[in-house]
């Protein structure tokens, strides 16, 4: 018998029952009366039962009807209720953790959280931060759901999802930038290079850039903060190779300069571990990261 069953015929039954009709039953689920009949002829075979009477103005149950209405009401109740509970899962609710670049959490990151938070306050966000190959790590090892890199990582384990393009400059202290005014980059043959240190993209386009101004990186002084780093700078104590959005503030009331090198672009994306489902908090931060950098 159950074979002979799907769940369309109950909610069909259940309506024709709660209206006492055909044509009212097929008008409120949206079916051609045809259907409706269909459908109930289908239960009526796989019940060997007559379920309905037909009288001069609508329908009744028969006694079998009677019968069959308890466990049709209990067959659409528990679909309604499997409904809910998968539409539960798709809420955007639970703990998320998303590892990013410092950088990019100070001069990015802001304005979003501010606005997805306000969206979305059930959503709980562990934030960490780390250079590129701690993030990369912590994305292939499950340790983050998501994370945010400077470049693609090349792995076949991550799906890369573009996000910003990011301009690397050269910035340096007013004095400094007026030994650069005055004898070029070789005025400043024995700065030293600031940056986030040998693990970083930045510092190793940094020594790059550098190298091939004649300026070595063997003094070079490492700090984890970009706000340590500018100030580093600032003080006339180095040259950096900084993200240009980081340092707008600075150039523009003079505490640092840009000197004239050919910029370094980047591409910061967003990473998963490929082929892994994400729950339902870090599959809306991902969909909001791109609809805020205008990827989709």
């Amino acid at each position: 018998m159950i074979e002979m069953l799907e769940g369309r015929f109950f909610k069909t039954f259940v309506t024709v029952v709660q209206e006492r009709s055909f044509s009212r039953a097929a008008e409120k689920l949206g079916y051609v009366q045809s259907t409706v009949t269909a459908h109930i002829r289908q239960l009526e075979q796989a019940c060997g039962k007559k379920l309905f009477n037909r009288l001069a103005r609508g329908v009744e149950p028969t006694e079998a009807g009677e019968e069959m209405a308890k466990f049709a009401s209990q067959f659409v109740q528990l679909g309604a209720s499997l409904a809910e509970a998968m539409n539960r899962l798709e809420e955007p609710r639970g703990t998320v953790c998303l590892c990013a670049l410092e950088s990019f959490c100070v001069t990015r990151l802001p304005l979003f959280f501010g606005s997805f938070f306000a969206t979305y306050p059930n959503i709980r966000l562990q934030l960490e931060t780390g250079f590129f190959h701690d993030v990369v790590d912590s994305v292939a090892h499950h340790r983050a759901d998501l994370g945010i890199v400077s470049q693609h990582p090349g792995r076949a384990d991550l799906v890369f999802y573009p996000l910003q393009e990011e301009r690397l400059v050269v910035v340096a202290s007013p004095e400094l930038g007026d030994l650069y005014d005055a004898a070029g980059w070789e005025g400043l043959s024995g700065a030293r290079v600031v940056g986030f240190g040998s693990r970083c993209v930045y510092q190793t386009a940094a020594g790059e850039l550098f190298s091939a101004k004649g300026l070595m990186a063997k003094d070079a002084l490492e700090f984890a903060s970009l706000e340590m780093i500018k100030q580093t700078v600032s003080c006339g104590l180095g040259v950096a190779l900084l993200p240009e959005i980081g340092v707008l503030e600075e150039v523009r009331t003079g505490v640092l300069r840009v000197l004239p090198a050919e910029p370094v672009v980047l591409t910061h994306g967003l990473i998963e571990r490929s082929g892994r489902e994400p729950n339902a908090a870090a599959r809306r931060l991902r969909q909001s990261l791109l609809e805020f950098f205008g990827k989709v």
